[in-house]
């Protein structure tokens, strides 16, 4: 005898293997919905008169499709998860060369100090540093103290060389020095030897004088 199913039969099976409309409100079906339905469908044929060969061959060439899919993807995941870690684990060969930031820039608020930090590729003998506006004028001027090579912080407190007080607005930050070996050199803000590297949540973050910033920050690295 022949084996047969009503329409409400399949319907509840078929629910029953996808999930109620409770459980999926917007009705979206995904591949473990898909691969559900599909069985259920092989389940309920009438296994004494089957379908054409065709769809059979159809319906078991979807299923190795699927599978073949699910494996290509869970496999992609891996290499990029793989390739990720390894492109963030060659930026340690970047610890120990020079990050420009892009900008030798503060913002000033007026009323407030400014700290920032430069630094000087050479041991200083004497120097002084320039904090200019956008028109290139000279705001201030601050004196370099002798010392070896290395980062040095500056506060500004926002007074101008004639006794004014700045205004808010952006400045750019530039020193000139004598090294100790009698030769004149320059360096700006926004340049600084990369110390460390450090990752975070997936994220690169790299040491620039005292504080880590995000790689993606960094303008070129030299």
């Amino acid at each position: 005898m022949a084996v047969t199913s009503t329409t409400s039969s399949t319907s509840a099976s078929l629910a029953a293997a996808t999930g109620s409309s409770s459980t999926n409100p917007r009705g979206v079906l995904g591949k473990d919905d898909f691969l559900k339905l599909l069985l259920v469908e092989l389940q309920y044929q009438d296994p004494t008169a089957p379908t054409d060969t065709a769809k059979i061959l159809s319906q078991t060439s979807q299923l190795a499709t699927l599978e073949s899919a699910d494996n290509t993807n869970q496999a992609l995941a891996k290499l990029t998860a793989s390739l990720g870690s390894s492109q963030q684990f060659s930026t340690i060969a970047a610890i120990g060369k020079t990050a420009d930031m892009g900008s030798s820039a503060i913002a000033h608020d007026k009323g407030t100090n400014s700290t920032f930090e430069v630094y000087f590729p050479k041991d200083i003998q004497q120097g002084t540093l320039e904090i200019k506006d956008k028109n290139g004028n000279v705001a201030k001027t601050l004196n370099v103290k002798p010392g070896i090579a290395g980062t040095y912080a500056f506060t500004w407190d926002g007074i101008k060389s004639d006794g004014s007080e700045a205004k808010s607005a952006v400045y750019s930050v530039s020193a000139s020095y004598t090294d100790t070996a009698g030769k004149a050199q320059t360096t700006k803000l926004g340049t600084y030897p990369i110390s460390a590297v450090r990752f975070d949540k997936g994220t690169t973050l790299v040491k620039v004088g005292s504080s880590y910033v995000p790689l993606a920050n960094v303008k070129e690295v030299y």
